[in-house]
């Protein structure tokens, strides 16, 4: 069957392989278009299956809420380049949408989007963009209702940094403001009791042992009793206010807490997700005078 250049253009514009790709595809598939797309996948996943070891650690954080429940997904790239491309942003989006019909992330991998899973389209999408990409987490969170908030938004509904807020009651506005506190000020919790007690018993010996040292040389040293039951529960109290939700001075209002904002609004926060894109990925640092020199030196 002879090949024309509509032909590699639908073909091209399908699947977004180059003209050489999409020309020899239709030419080892007699011109069968279906058949060509699936040739070209195949050649795909192996260039995906190359890519695999490089470090994503860039790419987006979709947000999306329905009917009081809502879903935050994290899906990885190499470069910034590729959160900024259309193809990317779509994916995400479509991925971001499936995952409100899911619980987790494995379910997700398997929901169905536009005919395919979702992790075909993910890996369709790393033969196509040319880079390594992830789909690493999500969230689930549910209320009476639920806000959300993209900071740095690269697209509707997707950007580097995801929140969303349950609100038990009603949303006045008061849900979007707080989402837009927990972008700024990341806490670590909703309150002290869902606090890791190894986080909060790690921070008391922090500070007890600062407290003692500084007595130690402190011109006129302080009676233990002082130490143990003013400065150290002082300190501590301080910490538990700038590192959970309720605690912390409301970014529009520092007169007031975050709880007490909650409280006038007429709500309560039943809980948060705060996602940020790359957090906890060790970024691999690339030396480029040290990788000259040793090639230098042989």
């Amino acid at each position: 069957m002879a090949i024309t250049a509509t032909m590699v253009k639908e073909l091209r514009e399908t699947t977004g392989a180059g003209m050489m790709d999409a020309k020899k595809a239709l030419t080892e598939t007699n011109g069968d278009m279906q058949a060509a797309i699936d040739w070209l996948r195949t050649k795909g996943l192996a260039k995906a299956a190359k890519k695999a070891d490089r470090v994503a650690a860039e790419g987006l954080v979709g947000v999306a809420v329905a009917d009081g429940r809502g879903v935050a997904v994290e899906i990885n790239s190499e470069t910034d380049f590729v959160a900024k491309n259309a193809d990317f942003q779509k994916l995400v989006g479509g991925i971001t949408q499936a995952a409100l019909g899911v619980n987790d992330l494995e379910a997700l991998k398997g929901a169905q989007m536009d005919g395919k899973t979702v992790a075909d389209q993910l890996t369709g999408a790393i033969a196509t963009i040319g880079e390594n990409m992830t789909l690493r987490r999500m969230a689930v969170i549910e209320g009476d209702a639920v806000a959300a908030y993209v900071h740095n938004a690269a697209a509707e509904g997707m950007g580097k940094i995801g929140v969303l807020v349950a609100l038990k009651g009603a949303d006045n506005g008061i849900g979007k403001q707080l989402a837009m506190h927990i972008a700024a000020t990341a806490p670590m919790a909703l309150d002290e009791a869902s606090l890791d007690p190894t986080v909060v018993e790690r921070e008391r010996e922090v500070q007890t042992q600062k407290a003692l040292e500084e007595n130690a040389s402190a011109a006129k040293p302080k009676p233990d009793a002082v130490i143990h039951n003013n400065i150290i529960p002082g300190r501590m109290k301080k910490y538990l206010e700038e590192v959970t939700l309720t605690g912390q001075k409301f970014v529009i209002n520092p007169d007031i807490t975050v709880a007490q904002a909650a409280e006038a609004a007429g709500v309560e926060i039943l809980g948060f997700v705060r996602m940020a894109v790359g957090e906890g990925i060790e970024k691999k640092q690339e030396d480029f005078a040290a990788e000259v020199a040793k090639t230098l030196a042989g």
